[in-house]
């Protein structure tokens, strides 16, 4: 259930985009994503207010209402983005958090610009929150912001939801404002994370370095002259609209699309599929190379096996980007010059976005799934795929390193990194009985229709209503 007060979001970025019409005229339409859909309901019926920023670089905003929301625009500067959010959040916290895959940059300008843009957002939020709200912070752009916010407004109730991993001390450890980051979080009232071991992980933080105790799921924080207070951290893992999903990759429009798409690729005898955005952590270049070595092994042919790797465009300005999507281009670019048919590719690369309604024309489509992210906090493309499936056709191949491996374990799940292990596991999935299919998937899409994004919400929020701390 809806909790029966005031709700408060405190996000990076507004749930709203500036549009402009023919007549040059501004406005504002919802952004697209799982977040604002399973929030703006509930948010509409609890007088809900939204804390972030608006997505253009030295925009000064007052707060405006949009679809029954009131938004708090939160002012960044070109050099608040440079350093707070390509910086710090993505060039230090992201690597960091994704157990190092690559590594980490540490600057004191960065941190302190982190700091700042913290403090700007829990200022911001303490003064559009009503009395005895409830706040709701998203994500490892706001980790300071908890504490911040209860200096500022002790009759808060504060909880925080971190959609990427959480690391071990091993890892944390080497930030060296570990302290700080820890002591932020634990401004809360609740810490959600997407895994157990996130939660854990979190909790051995608060062992290791703060001065606080942890019992079971609880830290507690020990005051002067003030009673005990308790922060709980436990997993609320992320879903996505699945019916609604669901219900879009069964239209006709979708259906006749996905026969369409199959028919554009040259009827291929096996559809892989994989979409992700271009990212180190996402195991495309594994994938590729183990797709590659099976063709090389002959194990498959193209073009009778046809690979789509859809991958969206993501940080581009960063170094460790453009490597990466140079280093993928160089391998699809080897893997069709080898195996190649006139006009059909074993590989279709795709650096675009797409809509909602192709992308679930393509789940359609595919045969195979393959999810092989090193490091994920969730992977909601897993689940797309499954709410796609109404037909229960079609194998997802996911990465045991995703937060859905604990969720969807009727799929085939793999070592990304054990790339013979991988290469079984696709020749598996391509080889396995319709009735084997049609069982896994009967399961898989049992438990995504039943977990959907709304169930996640209320969960999180009924849990941060009903605890009782002191403020």
């Amino acid at each position: 259930m809806a909790p029966d007060r005031d709700l408060v979001v405190v996000a990076n970025r507004l749930p709203v985009e500036e549009t402009t019409n023919e007549n040059g005229e501004t406005g504002w339409s919802r952004a697209p994503g799982g977040l604002v859909t399973a929030l703006a309901p509930i948010m509409q019926k609890n007088n809900g207010v939204w804390v972030g920023w608006p997505g253009k670089a030295g925009l000064d905003l007052d707060p405006f209402t949009s679809e029954g929301i009131d938004m708090h625009p939160v002012r960044l500067s070109k050099q608040d983005i440079k350093r707070y959010y390509e910086g710090f959040s993505n060039a230090t916290i992201w690597p960091l958090y994704h157990d190092v895959i690559v590594d980490p940059e540490y600057h004191r300008d960065w941190w302190t610009s982190y700091v700042e843009v913290n403090s700007r957002f829990a200022e911001a939020t303490a003064e559009a929150a009503p009395r005895d709200a409830l706040v709701w912070v998203q994500d490892y752009q706001l980790q300071l912001v908890p504490r911040m916010l209860r200096q500022l407004r002790p009759d808060l109730r504060i909880g925080y939801f971190h959609h990427i991993p959480f690391p071990p001390v091993e890892l944390l450890g080497q930030l060296p404002w570990r302290s700080e980051v820890v002591n932020g979080l634990l401004g809360a009232d609740l810490v959600g994370f997407q895994r157990s071991g996130d939660a854990a992980n979190f909790l051995r933080a608060v062992r290791r370095f703060t001065e606080f105790s942890t019992r079971g799921s609880v830290a507690t924080i020990k005051r002067r002259s003030l009673p005990d207070r308790y922060v709980r951290a436990e997993t609320f893992p992320i879903s996505i609209d699945s019916a609604a999903f669901s219900a879009l990759a069964s239209s006709p429009e979708v259906t006749e699309r996905a026969l369409q798409l199959r028919a554009e690729l040259g009827s291929p005898d096996v559809l892989l599929l994989g979409v992700d955005r271009l990212d180190y952590t996402k195991g495309i270049r594994h994938r590729i190379k183990a797709y590659g070595e099976l063709l090389a092994d002959g194990r498959l042919r193209a073009p009778s096996t046809t690979f789509v790797q859809v991958a969206s465009p993501s940080r581009e300005d960063v170094e460790e980007y453009a490597e990466l999507r140079r280093q993928v281009e160089v391998r699809v670019g080897r893997i069709n010059g080898d195996y190649s048919a006139l006009g059909r590719p074993a590989i279709h690369y795709l650096h675009h976005s797409y809509p909602a309604e192709e992308m679930a024309a393509m789940y359609r489509a595919a045969d195979v799934m393959l999810v092989t992210a090193l490091r994920d906090g969730m992977n909601l493309v897993a689940k797309e795929y499954v709410a796609a499936r109404s037909d229960l056709d079609g194998v997802l191949i996911l990465s045991e390193f995703a937060g859905a491996a604990d969720e969807l374990n009727q799929a085939l799940l793999v070592n990304p990194h054990d790339i013979e292990g991988l290469k079984r596991t696709i020749l598996t999935a391509i080889d396995m009985p319709h009735t084997e299919r049609r069982r896994r998937m009967r399961a898989l899409r049992r438990k995504v229709l039943d977990n959907d994004v709304d169930r996640w919400a209320q969960r999180f929020l009924a849990v941060l209503a009903g605890e009782s701390t002191q403020g």
